[in-house]
């Protein structure tokens, strides 16, 4: 409106009458000065100026001259009652703002005027400031008119609105509901005070966190004066049309806003345009109400607006449109300059943060999901409710009246209120329009079926009203409110009521392509004659009729969709189009003012979701749209908005629209669209874009990200899109629907039903956590068929959401779980489902904790125990219930007998548990029922209640009263009742406040009540309470036993009498703790007085009590005055413990054990101790472990150790301190003869072993001391003292080469040492054999101890003058090659023999020949000499001859012999030469070509090569012929031809021993060579490993072993024949060959497959070889019986040593018969079964033999076939001469470990144990190791390849070197 509207003129003087009576109140309250200025207005006025301003005048007087003045004004001239009024206004205070603009309004205003009255009053001098004369009073001139024209303009604005409303539009009929406010904390409250908002009294602030409490908006907006007020509410909900309504109220002084405020409306759309900043002014006058005034109005309107910003009301309309987004000031700053123009967006940011007009009101629309971009700056929210079933009937009815068929309303709301997305459509004013528009077209269509006849005037009169609205002067349309349709009349015609339900549209989309039709069916304009009717068909005819501008409207529609726009101007439609869409209704003409403020037309379709059903059309109909913007667009909107979100002026329903477009129904109105011009069909398009619609939506269904508000619009989604495989496929993956916190309306369960039934008998469950929902919601949830668990938690769910729950609850045939908790359930809400739940007879869990119950509605609940028989759980906690519920319940479990648990914990948990009833009638034994009656408050009277309900409980198992307070009268009662209580296993009452007191009146239950078998009691925090009976208990070998438990319960030696007292004479108690009491010695005295009144005791533990030294005696007396006391335990000074055992008689002695550990023992306490515990007769160990002796404390151990006969075990571990200490405990060895064992390893692990009598020899280990110096002198003085030892380990302590020689040289100076062990390398090992035989060889072995030439000499010295044969062994010493040939020079004067044996890297090749040689040129006493690989062997003989010269496997090239040949020559009694395994060449033939002839008694010759050659033989063939003498000959590994065969074969009658292994030659040669075997008539040993032979050379070779019957030892390992290894035949032929061979010693046949047949045929032979030592039949397929046949063949071979059967078949039967054979065998050393499948029967009879085989030295039994081998490791502590063990590869674990750990140091002779590839693990490993301190000889123990990680692995092997955990 442009032009200005100015108030109607009032008489002055009649206002001034009108008003005398109120001005006469407010002048009376004003200064004398102001009331002396008004009264001098009148003529008269000198004489009262002196009575006013002389003193202070009377009230009575002042009042007096007021009313004088104000009756002179009354009746004075016009002119001057307006000046009076003026000055009154500008110079009196408070005066009302409604009085001063009214006065003010008649008083006018002109300059001229007022200057002459100011002057003529005054006198020409201003008593007031020149700018209160010249700005208030044109504030207060202007400001009213400026408000009227507002009121005129909002009234006219309504007048337009208001025309077509079909029902009054009543604020107090709107209904909102409270959210909760969020202020910013750094906003002051601008509210103005009572006098600002003209009296009201204001509403007090509410923090509104309800959703439900709901309000009228009348009430809503009342006491908004001065705030931020927010109206929310969804499009189309009508907030445009109600804030217009506002605006009428207060033009009309009605309503929440006074109409002395200035009411602004701003809507955001049209703020939108403004692209120009504004300033304040520009707002209001360009903007809003344009006045064409001058400025100097408009400035002082803005003036007073500034001044007063109170006196205004700012309605910003239509948040949720505006383009741009608001920012929020966290702090206060500083205020706008309203005068400099800025962006739109910082003027209303300006208005909500108080930075501009701080304390005016401000009232904001928007949408929920906006409301979040005001958080901080509203201090009130609301949000529009929808409209109720009342509502909608109401104005159905209203938009039906007057139509021609009366009934058509009547059937219409019932078609709306029974269609469920009618009815939720319908709860928006807008779109109930457009619900009964669909409704009108549906019914006149169901008359007249194909056919709807509209007369054109009638159609197009109503469609044209929609358009009207600009045209009537209505400012603006909300297309996304729908606001000025939310009343409108629809289209009209008469009907005959032929429609049914099943015709409604069953989809939110059929509705809009219905409500499509209808708009379209609307159009005036025919396509043929203007006088004809519309006539046509169903929606999808006329569709394609109009297809041309529905493809234009479609468009327009997404392009809006894209670009976020919803206003278009003419330029963006056609114009036919446009009149189309204006005459159907579907587009509505919006008028909007420019920035110039020149009024322009602009467009909007009918509301927003029409908008986006458009585009969902042109989406699913049009290829302008790709896949890509599909799949951009089709997303799932959620409820919960953040900040971040994206900001969108449309209500999000495109993706549901595009559900529904792509459901089948929907496909031939969309290929009408989609039909090209010329008539061609789109439908094969159409239906490639309904399936990209449906995989989208399928993939959303299998989404497990989904949160709640998603998976609600996932199923809204699914139910338009009418795909029941997808409603599968939402809840296949999705056990329970959990919706959180949103606003569910009955569509939303609707749509929950769609999906929820499709899941059939599996069935879902529904959480429903803080949802509001109306009631209504529960009409529409029995359609949720299946539901099996459903859940309420809100407190919005109160008695009445109960009782409507309760009437539906029947309706769920499949529930099995319902929770209402968290909610505010009452008694009254429980009767309600208490009457409901019988009929529901398969509910299993009950979930109604939370709530308001009390004892009463629990009551109700568990009345219908018996009849629900299928619980198993009901969960009744925080209801204010008291023990009196508890007590009812209890009783219940004597009628509902599968009660199985009452669990209530205070005011917090109570729940019963109920056990099924196929439990009640299985075979199995029922559990007893539990009570637990936590952190209960009980009196006297409540026991005693409890009790009497408890005794006429079933059995109970448990009854915990744990966190109760039970004083001293309550336990009594409990204690009274308990006879008649059934409790099976224990009563806990943990954390019950419990005092001594109550603690000795719970002790007599052991005595008094016999059920009672064990008492636990602890009354230090946490206090623990438990009363077990004969059921509860664990582990027990006597069921009549009883154990008392009194720890940590402050007990003094006062109130151990009291508990005896109260124990009385309890025979059967047999563990009695009263460990962390304060009774100290004084109790320990009593306790010791008692013992013999506890005849069944086993154990007692007084552990932390105080008890000192003095106790420690007192237990020492007892040991050994007690029979039955066997063991004590003392540690840390605070652990005692005493074991006992039943009494025994006097013959048969037992074992006791004193123990006291980790204390610090004084000298004086070890003597006193000592001499108290000598007393015992008993067997005796003490253990002193971990008590840090001093050196003087083990002197006065010794002193009285041999007093002490008894003692057997004197443990010292980790206690002794030093190295003088350790010698002292040595000296044991020398003062009693009873000794055993040492074991001495300070700060470790030590013990002395004794015996009862008299032992022959006991073993000493002296580890980690440093034995430098004098240590080790006066250990081998000791030992000079004559104890007879077995062996003296020095190991590990940092011995030198000095200490080196001296532990040599004791094979000198004892007598009986036999061996010394040293090596001074990382291994630290030093060792020292003692031997009682007469006759020995002395050993001396040193290994990595870096010798010099010195330490030689020394020990050449020692080795001289030891009086026994000496066997001396260097290894990795670091000798050099002179040293040791002057090593060898200085043991030439030795009458001894000696055996020599150095090993050092460097003897190899050249080296070693050199040294050999220097060694027979420097000593003439050498008898042998050996070179083998690098280690030389040296036996030395007085006055002797060399005999045999060897150089094996040391790398010798045949070119370096040369410097042997003057040497060989000298040895002219060589009876040995051996070169085996060097590379001799034709230079090494020549050689021996050379030195052959020269050696007259050589008889064995060794040449096997590694390499063959052809060379070598041939060579020597002539020579060797030459040698006659040679009686032994090697040619393993050489070639020989057929030359030399023909020249050799004449020497093989004078053979005694021939190997050939491994050798090559001709068919021809090697025919040759075995025939000639046949001559061999001598010939005791013959080797012929590997060789190949044919046919005729087999034959050949059986042919000779039957001449040659001299054979003691035949090898012929691994022979093969041309076609392979030998076949059955030429295996018995070879086999019956060697039957004459009676002298038999060793036989090696492995590998020759010969399987049973050729067992059978061995065990023939066997029998008759009694001379048999080893046999070797590895690799023979020998089966388990074969096995069985063999051994027993071998029972004869009484002299047999060696066995080995490895990598056969042998089995259980094999090993069950080496259990009877390998006994009588006494001679075995050597057992290898490896490779077999001995399975644990078998390990347990191989076990058996092992216990027998004394003479054992070696056993494998690698890959046996089975893990369990703990037999087999027990029994070699039955080989005490067991050297090497083999068990890898069989899984073996820590079990087998450990016996091996156990057996270990009884074999004392074992030096290696293989445990490769097993389960042995870190334990295992560790227990080893222990071992191996014990075990001095053993120097490896394989462990590759077990469950021990490398970190481990590495940290054992630093630990012992001797674990070896990799693979070589």
């Amino acid at each position: 409106m442009d032009e200005e509207v100015f108030p109607d003129a009032e008489n002055v003087n009649s206002v001034l009458a009108q008003e005398s009576s109120e001005l006469l109140h407010i002048l009376s309250g004003q200064s004398p000065v102001v009331i002396m200025k008004l009264c001098q207005m009148m003529p008269s006025y000198a004489g009262w100026d002196i009575n006013l301003a002389s003193s202070i005048p009377p009230a009575a007087a002042v009042t007096e001259h007021i009313k004088a003045v104000l009756e002179y004004f009354r009746v004075a001239k016009a002119e001057d009652c307006r000046n009076f009024l003026q000055s009154m206004c500008i110079l009196c205070e408070n005066i009302p703002m409604h009085l001063e603009s009214r006065l003010m309004s008649v008083a006018g205003y002109e300059n001229s005027a007022c200057e002459h009255s100011s002057s003529s009053v005054t006198g020409g001098k201003s008593s007031s400031p020149p700018s209160e004369q010249l700005v208030k009073r044109p504030r207060i001139d202007y400001w009213p008119q400026y408000k009227a024209a507002v009121m005129l303009f909002q009234k006219r604005r309504w007048e337009r609105l208001s025309e077509r409303l079909v029902s009054e539009v009543q604020l107090e009929n709107v209904w909102v509901s409270l959210r909760t406010a969020n202020r910013g904390r750094d906003r002051p409250d601008q509210t103005p005070g009572s006098a600002d908002k003209g009296g009201r009294t204001p509403e007090p602030d509410g923090d509104y966190g309800a959703m439900d409490s709901r309000v009228t908006l009348e009430t809503f907006l009342q006491g908004c004066a001065g705030k931020v007020t927010v109206l929310v509410g969804p499009a189309g909900s009508g907030k445009t049309l109600l804030m217009s309504c506002l605006g009428q109220h207060w033009a009309q002084g009605l309503g929440p806003v006074p109409s002395s405020y200035l009411f602004v409306l701003l809507e955001f759309r049209q703020l939108n345009l403004r692209s120009q900043p504004l300033s304040l002014s520009d707002l209001l006058f360009r903007h809003y109400v344009p006045m064409k005034e001058g400025d100097h109005k408009k400035e002082a309107i803005v003036d007073y607006l500034l001044s007063n910003p109170e006196q205004s009301c700012w309605v910003l309309d239509g948040y949720d449109e505006f383009h741009s987004k608001l920012t929020k000031q966290e702090v206060q700053r500083e205020l706008l300059d309203p005068e400099r123009p800025l962006p739109v967006a910082d003027l209303i940011s300006g208005l909500l943060n108080r930075q501009l007009l701080p304390g005016c009101t401000v009232m904001v629309t928007c949408r929920v999901r906006d409301v979040i971009d005001l958080e901080g700056v509203s201090d009130k929210v609301g949000q529009l409710l929808g409209w109720g079933c009342h509502e909608i009937k109401e104005y159905v009815d209203n938009f039906f009246r007057g139509k021609a068929d009366s009934a058509l309303g009547m059937h219409a709301a019932e078609l709306l209120l029974s269609s469920q997305h009618l009815l939720a459509m319908s709860s928006l004013p807008a779109l109930c329009n457009i619900c009964c528009i669909c409704l009108e077209h549906l019914l006149l269509e169901s008359r007249d079926p194909g056919r709807t006849a509209i007369p054109k005037e009638r159609g197009s009169e109503t469609r044209r009203k929609a358009g009207e609205k600009e045209d009537k002067g209505v400012q603006s349309e909300d297309p996304g409110e729908g606001s000025e349709d939310m009343m409108m009349d629809g289209t009209n015609g008469r009907a005959q009521l032929l429609l049914t339900q099943a015709q409604i549209p069953s989809t939110l989309t059929q509705v809009y392509l219905t409500v499509l039709g209808s708009f379209l069916y609307s159009d005036p304009d025919t396509r043929g004659s203007n006088d004809e009717l519309i006539t046509t068909r169903l929606p999808q005819s006329i569709l394609g009729q109009y297809r041309s501008e529905l493809c234009e409207l479609t468009q327009l529609a997404w392009k809006g969709l894209e670009d976020g726009k919803i206003l278009f101007m003419e330029e963006d439609i056609s114009q036919d189009v446009l009149k189309f869409s204006i005459r159907t209704g579907l587009i509505s003409q919006v008028e909007l003012r420019r920035e110039d403020g020149m009024l322009v037309n602009s467009y909007c379709f009918t509301h927003l979701t029409l908008q986006e059903f458009l585009a969902a059309l042109r989406v699913m109909t049009s290829a302008d749209v790709s896949d890509t913007q599909l799949k951009k667009r089709f997303s799932l909107r959620t409820r919960w908005t953040t900040k971040s979100d994206q900001r969108t002026v449309f209500t999000d329903s495109l993706h549901l629209f595009l559900c529904g477009l792509a459901s089948p129904q929907c496909t031939s109105a969309l290929v009408q669209l989609a039909r090209t011009p010329g008539g061609k069909g789109g439908q094969s398009w159409v239906q490639r874009r309904q399936s990209l619609v449906l995989k989208l939506l399928k993939n959303l269904c299998h989404s497990n990200t989904l949160t709640g508000p998603k998976i609600l619009e996932l199923c809204h989604c699914v139910q338009e899109s009418q795909d029941h495989q997808l409603a599968k496929q939402v809840v296949g993956t999705r056990p329970t629907l959990e919706l959180r916190n949103i606003r569910l309306l009955p569509n939303d369960i609707d749509a929950l039903a769609f999906v929820v039934n499709s899941v059939g008998d599996n069935g879902i469950g529904l959480d429903f956590g803080a949802c509001s929902m109306e009631l209504e919601c529960l009409d529409v949830l029995p359609r949720c068929q299946y539901i099996q668990h459903l859940s309420f938690r809100s407190r919005k769910y109160d008695d009445k959401f109960a009782e409507k729950l309760s009437s539906i609850l029947p309706k769920f045939t499949n529930l099995r779980k319902l929770e209402f908790c968290g909610a505010s359930l009452t008694a009254t809400g429980a009767t309600s489902l208490a009457s409901a739940l019988p009929s529901c007879p398969g509910i299993t869990e009950l979930n109604l904790s939370d709530n308001h119950l009390k004892d009463g509605g629990i009551k109700h609940i568990a009345d219908i125990f018996t009849k629900q028989p299928r619980l198993v759980l009901v969960k009744l906690g925080r209801n204010n219930s008291s023990l009196e519920a508890v007590d009812y319940l209890i009783g219940k479990m004597s009628l509902c007998l599968n009660i199985q648990q009452v669990h209530a914990d205070g005011r917090k948990e109570l729940s019963v548990t109920f056990s099924q009833n196929s439990d009640l009638h299985s075979h199995k034994k029922k559990s007893e029922p539990t009570i637990s009656l936590l952190n209960q408050k009980w009196s006297k009277a409540d026991m005693q209640k409890l009790a009497k309900s408890l005794a006429h409980c079933p059995a109970l198992s448990v009854l915990n009263m744990s966190g109760s307070h039970l004083d001293v009268e309550t336990l009594k009662t409990l204690t009274q009742y308990l006879p008649e209580i059934n409790v099976t296993k224990k009563i806990i009452a943990n954390d019950s406040c419990l005092t001594v007191e109550g603690l000795v009146i719970l002790t007599a239950l052991l005595s008094d009540c016999p059920a009672v078998v064990e008492l636990h009691i602890r009354l230090q925090s946490p206090v623990q309470v438990s009363i077990v009976f004969s059921g509860g208990r664990q582990k027990t070998a006597n069921e009549e036993s009883k154990l008392l438990c009194l720890s940590w319960c402050g007990l003094l030696p006062s109130h151990l009498e009291r508990v005896w007292r109260s124990l009385g004479t309890s025979p059967d108690l047999t563990l009695l703790d009263l460990s962390s009491n304060c009774f100290g010695n004084k109790g320990l005295r009593k306790l010791l007085d008692v013992l013999p009144g506890l005849s069944s005791i086993q154990e007692i533990n007084a552990s932390n009590n105080g008890i000192g030294m003095e106790g420690v005696l007192m237990l020492a007396g007892a040991l050994c005055s007690h029979n039955n006391l066997t063991q004590i335990h003392i540690s840390d000074g605070d652990s005692v413990i005493l074991k006992f055992c039943p009494d025994k008689r006097e013959d048969k002695q037992q074992q006791k054990i004193f123990r006291i550990n980790n204390n610090k023992l004084l000298p004086s306490n070890i003597t006193t101790l000592c001499r108290r515990l000598v007393q015992c007769r008993s067997l005796l160990e003490l253990d002193l472990s971990h008590c840090s002796l001093t050196d003087k404390a083990i002197d006065n151990l010794m002193k009285v150790l041999p007093k002490m006969t008894s003692l057997q075990r004197l443990n010292v571990s980790h206690s002794i301190t030093s190295t003088t200490g350790a010698l002292v405990l040595i000296r044991c060895l020398t003062v009693s003869q009873q000794v055993t064992s040492v074991e001495l390893r300070p700060q470790t692990e030590s013990f002395i072993q004794f015996d009862s009598l008299k032992a022959e020899q006991a073993s000493c280990r002296l580890t980690h001391c440093s034995l430098k110096g004098d240590n080790l002198e006066r250990l081998l003085q000791i030992l000079q003292q004559g104890p007879q030892l077995s062996d003296l380990d020095l190991s590990k302590n940092g011995l030198t080469q000095q200490g080196l020689l001296d532990v040599a040289n004791t094979l000198c100076t004892f007598d009986n040492v036999s061996g010394v062990e040293v090596s001074l390398g990382a291994e630290e090992r030093c060792l020292i054999w003692f031997t009682q035989h007469e006759s020995f060889v002395k050993t001396l072995s040193i290994r990595d101890s870096s010798l010099e030439r010195d330490h030689l000499v020394r020990l050449a010295e020692i080795l001289s003058i030891c009086p026994s044969p000496t066997k001396l062994e260097f290894k990795n010493n670091s000798l050099q090659s002179d040293w040791i040939e002057d090593f060898v020079k200085l043991l030439n004067s030795s009458q001894r023999g000696f055996s020599i044996n150095i090993e050092e890297h460097w003897i190899r090749s050249e080296e070693a020949v050199s040294l050999l040689c220097r060694c027979l040129d420097l000593s003439s006493n050498i008898h042998t000499i050996r070179v083998h690989h690098n280690t030389l062997h040296l036996s030395l003989m007085k006055s002797t001859e060399v005999t045999s010269i060897s150089l094996t496997d040391c790398a010798v090239e045949g070119y370096q012999l040369a410097s042997m040949k003057s040497i060989i020559l000298r040895c002219p009694l060589l009876t040995e030469l051996d070169f085996s395994l060097n590379s001799l060449g034709i230079e090494g033939a020549e050689f021996l070509c050379s030195v052959l002839p020269s050696l007259p008694n050589l008889t064995s010759l060794s040449i096997g090569s590694k390499e063959a050659s052809v060379t070598v033989v041939e060579k020597l063939s002539e020579a060797l012929l030459q040698a006659t003498s040679i009686q032994c000959l090697n040619l393993s590994g050489h070639m020989i031809s057929d030359t030399a065969a023909q020249i050799m074969t004449k020497m093989w009658p004078c053979l005694r021993s021939l190997n050939l292994s491994h050798c090559e030659w001709s068919a021809s040669g090697g025919l040759q060579l075995i025939k000639a075997l046949g001559e061999c008539v001598s010939l005791e040993g013959l080797c012929l490993d590997c060789l190949r032979l044919n046919e005729e050379s087999r034959m050949c070779l059986a042919q000779a072993l039957r001449k040659i019957k001299s054979i003691r030892s035949l090898k012929l390992n691994k022979i093969d024949t041309a076609m392979g290894p030998l076949q059955a035949d030429s295996v018995l032929d070879l086999l019956a060959a060697m039957e004459g061979l009676t002298r038999m010693q060793e036989i090696e046949l492995e590998g020759w497959r010969m399987a049973d047949r050729g067992i059978e045929e061995l065990t023939r032979l066997l029998p008759v070889w009694t001379e048999l030592r080893k046999i070797s039949l590895s690799k023979n397929l020998i089966s388990d019986q074969s096995g069985d046949m063999l051994l027993e063949a071998l029972n004869s071979c009484t002299h047999l040593e060696e066995l080995y059967l490895p990598s056969n078949s042998l089995g259980d039967l094999t090993a069950a018969r080496m259990a009877l054979v390998l006994p009588s065998l006494t001679y075995i050393t050597v057992l290898d079964i490896s490779e077999n499948r001995i399975g644990y029967e078998g390990s347990v009879s191989l076990s058996k033999a092992i216990m027998c085989m004394n003479n054992l030295t070696k056993i494998y039994l690698t890959s046996v076939g089975t893990p369990e081998l703990c037999a087999v490791a027990a029994s070699l502590a039955h080989c005490p001469l067991i050297q090497d063990v083999g068990l890898g590869w069989n899984n073996c674990g820590d079990k087998v470990a450990v016996e091996l750990a156990r057996v270990m140091p009884l074999c004392q002779k074992l030096t290696r144990l293989d445990l490769e590839s097993n389960a042995v693990s870190v334990s295992g490993a560790e227990a080893l190791v222990r071992a191996l301190q014990s075990c001095p000889a053993l120097e490896l123990i394989r462990l590759w390849r077990n469950k021990v990680s490398p970190g481990e692995a590495q940290r054992l092997s630093l630990r012992e070197r001797r674990l070896n955990f990799s693979s070589t």
